[in-house]
Order: C-alpha cells, then structure tokens, then sequence
C-alpha cells in the first residue's frame, strides 16, 4: 500500500496519453487515447469523485479488452511489446486512481451500505415531501378520519351602516 501512495497519478495519466498517442500511428487498441484523455480530465476535477471513479473502472475493463485485442490482431513484434508495456503502466494507473477516489470520497463496490439499498439522498421532492413516511400515505393505510368543522354563522342579510374614519379605505 506503501507504493501505491507514493505513486503520482497524474504522471501516470500523462505518460499513459503520450504513450497511447505515440501508439495510436500503429496497430494498436484505438480506445487507450480516449480513455487517457479522458483520465486528464477526471485527474484535473478536483471536485467530482465520480468521474475519477469512471476512469478507474474503464481503464481496469480496458486491460481485459487489450489481452483479447491483442489475441485477435495481427501486430508487429515492437508494437506488440510496446502494447504489453502500456497494459503494465495500465496496472499502477488503477491502483493509484483507486486510491485518489477513495481519498476524495468514493466508494467502490455495488454501492451497498449495509441496509440501505437506496443510496445517499441527493435532492428532496419540492413541496415539503421528504423520504419516508411522513409525507406520503400508503395505499394500505386507513385516510385520516376528518372532524367535521363547525361552521361560521351566516352573515345578516343587511349589514349596519359603519362610519368610516375620515381618509380611510372604504370596502363596497
């Protein structure tokens, strides 16, 4: 654990772009770049996790996709090797974004704390309605029995004459 807190990912993303461009001429796997490009990103926004996640997971799948590239394509023995040395910068990159994640707030995993299936909460219905209970009612409940209200007296049929103060509002 000791290396992989002394690995700097941003090196590692930037040494795996450039390699991946310099392998892009030939025949190699045209995905490297993009999933490269995209880990500048992910490693520049300090703010979003997720994205730092993603990259984590499409570089891990994308070792899985260059054995099976390499298997099906027909490449010169140099490019090949150098292939095989991407694929191993591949390895660190994880473990070192893996690590940046989980440091910045990320969970790996199914994303299954415990009981709660759901997840983290990250916005509320509009109009007072919170999660649980409280603001909704089952279909199984008995409605809430309603008092009868007593109502107002009728108004009189001619009203008396007031006096309005001088200057004030009048109503019609």
């Amino acid at each position: 654990m000791d290396f992989v807190q002394g690995l700097d990912p941003s090196k590692l993303v930037l040494f795996g772009a450039a390699f991946s461009f310099f392998l892009s001429g030939f025949s190699a796997p045209p995905y490297n770049l993009p999933i490269f490009l995209f880990g500048i990103y992910a490693q520049e926004n300090a703010e979003a996790f997720v994205s730092l996640q993603a990259f984590t997971a499409l570089l891990g799948a994308s070792v899985f996709y260059d054995v099976i590239w390499m298997i099906r394509n027909e490449q010169n023995g140099f490019i090949k090797l150098l292939t095989v040395l991407l694929l191993l910068v591949k390895l660190p990159t994880i473990l070192a974004f893996g690590l940046a994640a989980r440091q910045r707030g990320a969970q790996f995993g199914l994303g299954i704390r415990g009981s709660d299936i759901n997840g983290p909460t990250v916005w509320a219905m509009p109009g007072g309605f919170t999660s649980g209970r409280d603001g909704y009612q089952n279909v199984d409940d008995e409605p809430p029995v309603h008092q009868p209200r007593a109502t107002a007296p009728p108004p009189p049929a001619h009203p008396a004459p007031t006096q309005a103060a001088p200057g004030a509002y009048q109503t019609v």
